[in-house]
């Protein structure tokens, strides 16, 4: 997305002060920080800089933007951590290891040494590992409407959630599709009052609630679906359908003995440390009532900014 993938080889353990596994917003805030007050900083990110939030639309509530889409603020970003110093590897993180008083980071292609860690990975999007739902992922099945969207225009989907970044989806997809529906488990929808209040206005929504997705059919693509309204079935011919039914932590690569909380999000303190010595987690990643891109960002800047000295 911004740039080529970068092979570095092997990192002596006395030049990554820092690693910030996760180049989203609080990554890289927590980067930022912890460069300008003078440490080396490597950002490991596996795709692009920006996580989640460089695939929304729009971001209407980060202060300075009345809005702005979530590529263009991804690369602000970017370019800031950039003049801040902050090294990026472009690789994908197997595993993160300690070793004595060192950190170390497996990724598919090297192995790199430093002296204190970041998590800020955030989340992977929920599935419903229905059957069939990995052969149509990208033929019918997605889970990002700005990424996907624009395969379907003229033609009818279905938005499967009932939270914030179903409606986004929603809203993103009618200027595209032909018509939507957006299926929600239950009555009752979890999204911003207002968001939810411009989606049942858009004359192309059909709502659907107490409906689950029992079935994705096709022969090589996805041709309709099979809902379970309160026991009866309801077949909708549909072309793509996009999942929003929420998030899980992308902690799989972590070897350490960290605390967690009963959904598996990282436990840390005020300075954003774990229960572990010289290893810090912000953003989505981090137990926590209020995710956005804004509080994400405050996280990184205590992450970053509590790496300085010896704490």
């Amino acid at each position: 997305m911004f740039g080529k993938k970068i092979n570095l080889g092997y990192h002596n353990s006395m030049k990554i002060d820092v690693a910030v596994i996760g180049g989203g917003p609080a990554g890289i805030t927590a980067g930022i920080f912890a460069s300008r007050a003078g440490l080396n900083v490597t950002c490991f990110e596996r795709l692009s800089v920006g996580g989640q939030a460089a695939l929304s639309y729009e971001i209407a509530n980060y202060p300075g933007f009345e809005n702005i889409s979530g590529w263009d603020l991804s690369e602000k970003f970017l370019n800031h951590a950039k003049s801040a110093e902050v090294e990026f590897v472009y690789e994908d993180v197997k595993s993160v290891e300690k070793n004595k008083s060192k950190f170390i980071i497996k990724t598919s292609n090297n192995k790199y040494e430093a002296k204190k860690i970041i998590i800020a990975t955030g989340c992977k999007t929920r599935k419903l590992n229905l059957e069939n739902e990995a052969k149509f992922t990208g033929k019918g099945v997605s889970y990002c409407a700005s990424c996907d969207g624009g395969f379907y225009k003229g033609k009818n989907v279905c938005v499967v959630g009932g939270g914030d970044s179903a409606m986004e989806y929603v809203n993103y997809l009618t200027r595209i599709a032909n018509k939507i529906y957006l299926v929600n488990r239950s009555e009752r929808f979890r999204a911003n009052e207002q968001t939810f209040n411009k989606v049942k206005k858009l004359k192309n929504v059909e709502i659907i609630t107490n409906a689950n997705v029992v079935s994705l059919n096709g022969k090589d693509i996805l041709e309709d679906i099979d809902l379970d309204i309160l026991g009866e079935k309801k077949n909708l011919k549909v072309d793509g359908i996009f999942f929003a039914i929420g998030q899980i932590p992308d902690l799989s690569f972590v070897k350490l003995n960290l605390k967690k909380d009963s959904l598996g999000y990282l436990l840390v303190d005020e300075d954003m440390q774990t229960n572990m010595k010289n290893v810090f987690a912000c953003g989505d990643i981090i137990s926590k009532r209020f995710k956005q891109v804004i509080t994400a960002c405050a996280d990184g800047a205590i992450a970053g900014n509590s790496c300085i000295g010896g704490k």
